[in-house]
């Protein structure tokens, strides 16, 4: 019985070094491994496929963002919303108007159903990303708030969610004001032939005030869109509280909050 018992000791203690062996192998692994950057695959139907390197180095907090939304399955399904010629492709947004976002439900199990924005990443808003908006750079859509006051700029730097755009021309005006965290590396023809796509003035353009040509007349649909990580673990981004411009508007000036547009740009 003795023996029967100290066999049971052994074993235990085994166990136990294995399971500490375990953990401190992966601090130890996330520590020293040389972090490749994430890839992400964007499959879009009838067009193809986008492969995008990803730049934690540069805007962490929007890479996380994005990784976590995209292999959760958020943008299956999406379309690419607004589409400018010589510009830029913009999508990601659930709703397929410009005025949408994720939830934190959509980060994570058992996450409120609750809208939420993420830290703006560039120059503007006390972030060092030098990154340029060169053809083929992936950018953070955010809003701008600024057009009804000065006042919003920090409201509106830090409004990113889960839209996102992807330069089809090199611009120098969003260069410290936008967030870049991602280029092309194949497929650029692909974002191209989305470009050329026919668009048209919104269907609620009356109702919202904007008369841009840029919404396909044809939905140019995301199949999927999935980043591998090579093994390495980029967390979750720290999620803020949305400003509430309707409500901001209606205190300043009385305005019936159903009669703005609050298009990401």
């Amino acid at each position: 019985m003795k023996n029967f018992k100290n066999v049971l000791w052994v074993v235990a203690f085994l166990i136990i070094l294995v399971l500490v062996g375990t953990v401190v192998w992966g601090y130890y692994r996330n520590l020293t491994m040389e972090v490749k950057n994430p890839v992400a695959t964007m499959e879009v139907e009838n067009f193809g496929t986008v492969k995008i390197e990803l730049y934690p180095d540069k805007a962490p907090e929007t890479v996380a963002n994005f990784i976590a939304l995209a292999n959760r399955g958020f943008y299956d399904g999406l379309t690419f919303h607004r589409i400018v010629k010589d510009f830029m492709i913009q999508g990601g947004d659930p709703e397929g108007t410009g005025q949408g976002g994720a939830k934190i439900s959509d980060l994570k199990d058992g996450g409120e159903e609750t809208d939420y924005s993420i830290k703006g990443e560039f120059i503007a808003n006390g972030v060092d990303n030098d990154m340029k908006f060169e053809e083929g750079v992936l950018g953070m859509a955010r809003s701008d708030y600024t057009s009804y006051s000065p006042s919003l700029a920090e409201q509106s730097y830090n409004s990113g969610s889960s839209q996102f755009f992807i330069m089809t021309k090199a611009t120098s005006s969003l260069n410290g004001y936008y967030t870049a965290f991602g280029k092309v590396i194949e497929g650029m023809d692909v974002v191209h032939n989305i470009e050329n796509v026919e668009v048209k003035v919104a269907d609620d353009s009356e109702e919202t005030g904007n008369t841009e040509v840029s919404t396909p007349v044809n939905p140019v649909k995301i199949t999927s869109i999935r980043v591998e990580t090579f093994g390495y673990d980029f967390g979750l981004p720290e999620t803020l509280t949305p400003f509430d411009y309707m409500s901001w508007m209606y205190q300043q000036y009385g305005i019936d909050p159903s009669s703005i547009s609050t298009t990401t740009e």
